[in-house]
C-alpha cells in the first residue's frame, strides 16, 4: 500500500498515491521530501508517506511522462532531485481527478449519504 497507515480509514486511499503527487505539483516544483510532507499536511497529518513508497511511484510517474525532473538544491543548499508536471501529467491529473469524484460520489450513495454537489471546476 503505498500510504502508511496512521488511522483505520487508509485503506481507501489504495491506488490514489499517484493522483496526490501530481496535484502536489501542480502548484510547481519540488523534490520528494517535500511532495511528501505537502500531502501529510494537506491530510491534517493522517497520511504518511513513506519513502518506499514515494519514489519508486516518482520514477513509475517519470517513465509515464507525467512528470520530469531535474537536479537542484535543496532549501539546506543540498543536491536534490526536483519534479515537475508535464502537460502530460495534467491530463493524467484531470482523468484521476474524475475518476476520484465519480467514486466517492457512488460510495456516498451506498452509504446513504448525500453527495456532495459536483462542482465547474
Amino acid at each position: 500500500m503505498p500510504v502508511k497507515k496512521k488511522t483505520d480509514s487508509s485503506e481507501i486511499l489504495k491506488g490514489t498515491l499517484d493522483m496526490m503527487i501530481l496535484r502536489t505539483l501542480i502548484h510547481g516544483d519540488a523534490h520528494g521530501h517535500t511532495i511528501a510532507k505537502v500531502i501529510e499536511r494537506s491530510s491534517e497529518d493522517v497520511l504518511e508517506i513513506e519513502q518506499g513508497s514515494l519514489y519508486p511511484a516518482l520514477h513509475r510517474m517519470e517513465d509515464r511522462g507525467w512528470i520530469s525532473s531535474y537536479w537542484g538544491a535543496s532549501e539546506n543548499n543540498r543536491k536534490a532531485r526536483f519534479y515537475q508536471l508535464t502537460a502530460g501529467g495534467r491530463k493524467q491529473l484531470t482523468a484521476e481527478s474524475r475518476r476520484w469524484q465519480k467514486m466517492t460520489r457512488a460510495i456516498a450513495l451506498v452509504m446513504g449519504e448525500s453527495p456532495a454537489q459536483e462542482s465547474g471546476e
